[in-house]
């Protein structure tokens, strides 16, 4: 390849490829357009780029001794031809050479005129000057040349001024659409306005639907779950949740759905107070109790005076509930016949300390879920029985319960009653061994004084 034979196009030169390059180098200098960046071998190629050819040159109009002063690309003359402007200046300069050529021709008809005069009167001096007469023939037909070409060019503007005026029409038709366009832009506009508006509310709306849904949702699941035995057995979802709000006093407490002693008893519920409530608060767990307003009031007796147990189940099946009761004040408002929806609440503040509920793997919360049991004593059990009622399996029957609680009374009724006849009996037969041994001791005596 480097020992091709090459001929230079720009000279005579020939030899191999490998010193071509070198040649152009040193022989051929390059010309660069300052306009577009091409490159040529010789000034007068790029002579004859710049004033003819270069797309990118800035070049005057061709009407700029007539007043059209802008400078423009040579790409974009044709543009500029068609331009508005460039018209309005064409037909001036038309209007102004026809007009020059009016009256030249005017005074060329007057020269004629006065011409043939001149022949009558005086043709000897006429025939003298033909010469002149034979130039201002020349000059008549060179008017009429330039008469003709300015009609021809009169008539292409008339053509244009048809052509403007139409462009001018089209245009004034394109402004109305597009006025037309933006006026039903802007009600489209404002349609979009009002739609997002609409659907806005409409968003606003289905939030509070669907709240009201899930609200009527947990009421029907409560009302699945209640109870009219005077129990609640509480399932309380999201412990930690729950907490942190409660820490954080968003909500510091949450309600239990309500529970009855009877389908025509009274209404309760519990109310629990995560963080703690008073004093207790930050240290304790607070449990409480609260009286509702019932269809039945009427016809129940008020003060409230039953017995009420809370517990906490232990969930690892190992029955280290927490367990506590309290018996109501009959003077406390608390427990007076409800003169509203919910007595003041009332309780046990202290329940259950935080600690146990907030360690890890704590054995009363789990898969971060807690259960409460809220039972109104209505038998008036013994303290010493809550324990066993409280770990009977809440999938029984209440009457199954309250049956194996009966049950459950009545056998330690019978081991205590067992273990006092024995305690009787040991009594007794260690009387009578007594007695015997006292007999024995007053026989050897008497024996003893008798020797």
């Amino acid at each position: 390849m480097q020992q091709l034979p090459i001929l230079c196009h720009l000279c005579e030169w020939s030899g191999d490829f490998n010193n071509y390059e070198n040649h152009l180098a040193q022989l051929h200098q390059q010309y660069r357009c300052l306009f577009c960046n091409s490159i040529f071998t010789s000034a007068p190629s790029l002579q004859q780029h710049t004033e003819s050819m270069c797309s990118q040159m800035l070049v005057d109009c061709v009407l700029q001794p007539y007043g059209c002063n802008t400078k423009i690309l040579r790409c974009n003359q044709s543009e500029h031809y068609t331009s508005k402007m460039h018209q309005q200046i064409l037909m001036l300069c038309t209007s102004q050479c026809i007009s020059t050529l009016a009256v030249k021709h005017q005074n060329t008809m007057h020269m004629d005129t006065y011409v043939d005069r001149k022949r009558i009167d005086h043709s000897p001096k006429v025939t003298t000057d033909s010469s002149t007469i034979l130039e201002t023939d020349e000059s008549n037909a060179q008017q009429k040349d330039v008469i003709e070409t300015l009609n021809i060019l009169a008539g292409g503007i008339v053509v244009l001024n048809d052509d403007v005026q139409r462009l001018s029409s089209e245009s004034l038709q394109q402004s109305l659409l597009i006025e037309m366009s933006s006026q039903n832009l802007k009600v489209l506009k404002t349609s979009c306005e009002e739609s997002k508006n609409f659907m806005d509310a409409l968003s606003t709306n289905i939030s509070i639907l669907q709240q009201d849904c899930f609200s009527l949702k947990q009421k029907v699941e409560d009302s699945k779950s209640i109870s009219y035995d005077g129990t609640l057995l509480w399932k309380i979802s999201h412990v930690q949740e729950k907490m942190t709000d409660a820490q954080s006093e968003r909500q510091v407490s949450i309600y239990s759905p309500p529970f009855y002693s009877s389908p025509t008893g009274y209404k309760m519920c519990a109310r629990l107070y995560f963080y703690g409530d008073g004093n207790a608060r930050r240290t304790h767990m607070s449990l409480f109790f609260v009286l509702m307003r019932s269809e039945h009031d009427a016809l129940l007796s008020f003060p409230f005076t039953y017995k009420v147990t809370f517990c906490l189940f232990d969930q690892t099946g190992e029955q280290q509930h927490i367990i506590d009761t309290f018996r109501p004040d009959p003077k406390s408002s608390s427990f007076q016949k409800p003169r509203c929806d919910m007595n003041i609440a009332s309780g046990i503040p202290k329940f259950v300390q935080l600690d146990k509920i907030q360690q890890p793997n704590s054995r009363y919360v789990k898969e971060n879920v807690m259960f409460i049991k809220v039972m109104v004593d209505f038998a008036n059990l013994h303290k010493t029985m809550l324990p066993y009622a409280v770990s009977l399996n809440p999938g029984l029957p209440i009457s199954c319960q309250q049956r194996l609680i009966q049950q459950e009374i009545q056998q330690r009724a019978q081991l205590q009653s067992q273990k006092i006849l024995e305690t009787t009996s040991t009594n007794s037969h260690l009387n009578t061994n007594g007695n015997l041994s006292i007999g024995k001791e007053q026989v050897v005596d008497n024996d003893s004084k008798m020797s």
